[in-house]
């Protein structure tokens, strides 16, 4: 039985697609129950048809076990999910423009202990109007803190890894972790610092034959042709991936983490994160 102030905290990356939630909903409620997970947070901005979240979907990721939904650049192709930022924990990157609907932070009480999620996104090869993703986070980081609240988990949403070292660099020490999304690329440089846990990217849950989740025919007719046309379909045939990080936070720092993979029914050797100096 753990302290109070110890919390595991389940972290799923980009969800793609009708794959992806038939990933998570087979193989979290399992990891839940072997790792005794307190609290999931998942990106869901990918999780309807690779384009989105609905209503439907986001119903059904929160009854498979995940807590907490963030987005990314495809936050709002589905309108409908708008109505339910309102009511359910679903985020939207807090530098989105003033007055875009949704919130950029999530706030709950856990076994009695705060915690606060912030979905923040990058600029580089994101064709979006943003505020400054740093200026922001640090506003965000100071008002929690004020507050004090120290379990803090940013999913930091981003094309190029140099962004998310960044804000790693600035936030080290003063948040329990830093994971990137939006690659779908899992990354394997999981590690602790200051007691801040870091990953450039968690990696998607989906079809992994293709290209980011997606049936790589369009992408390669594209990239061979560089005019070819059509729209990018999840994939729903071949190897499918799942893919967690769970971490242990201990007033407001991680003191583990750990990588779960499995490819269709295979579970791979897991990766643990390094511990480095100060």
């Amino acid at each position: 039985m753990r302290l109070k102030t110890k919390l595991c905290i389940g972290i799923i990356g980009d969800i793609v697609g009708r794959t992806g939630r038939d990933m998570v909903i087979k193989n979290l409620p399992y990891y839940k129950e072997k790792y005794n997970i307190d609290f999931v947070i998942a990106n869901g901005e990918n999780a309807s048809g690779g384009f989105g979240l609905s209503k439907k979907n986001a119903n059904e990721l929160f009854s498979s076990g995940i807590d907490v939904l963030s987005g990314g650049n495809h936050s709002f192709d589905k309108l409908e999910i708008i109505e339910l930022m309102e009511i359910m924990p679903i985020l939207r990157p807090l530098n989105f423009p003033q007055n875009t609907p949704g919130s950029g932070i999530y706030h709950t009480i856990i076994n009695g202990e705060d915690i606060a999620i912030i979905n923040a996104m990058g600029h580089y090869g994101i064709n979006l109007n943003l505020d400054n993703v740093y200026h922001k986070l640090e506003e965000a980081i100071i008002f929690l803190q004020k507050k004090n609240i120290s379990n803090i988990i940013v999913d930091f949403h981003a094309e190029a890894s140099s962004e998310k070292r960044i804000s790693f660099c600035q936030l080290r020490g003063r948040v329990s972790a830093l994971f990137g999304t939006h690659t779908h690329i899992g990354s394997d440089d999981l590690h602790i610092q200051n007691g801040s846990f870091y990953v450039s990217d968690v990696g998607l849950c989906g079809g992994y034959d293709g290209v980011i989740g997606m049936d790589y025919k369009v992408p390669l007719n594209k990239a061979m042709q560089c005019y070819g046309k059509g729209r990018f379909e999840v994939l729903e045939n071949g190897n499918n991936i799942f893919q967690m990080i769970i971490l242990e936070l201990e007033n407001g720092k991680c003191n583990s983490a750990f990588k779960v993979k499995k490819i269709n029914d295979i579970e791979l050797e897991s990766i643990k994160a390094f511990i480095l100096e100060s």
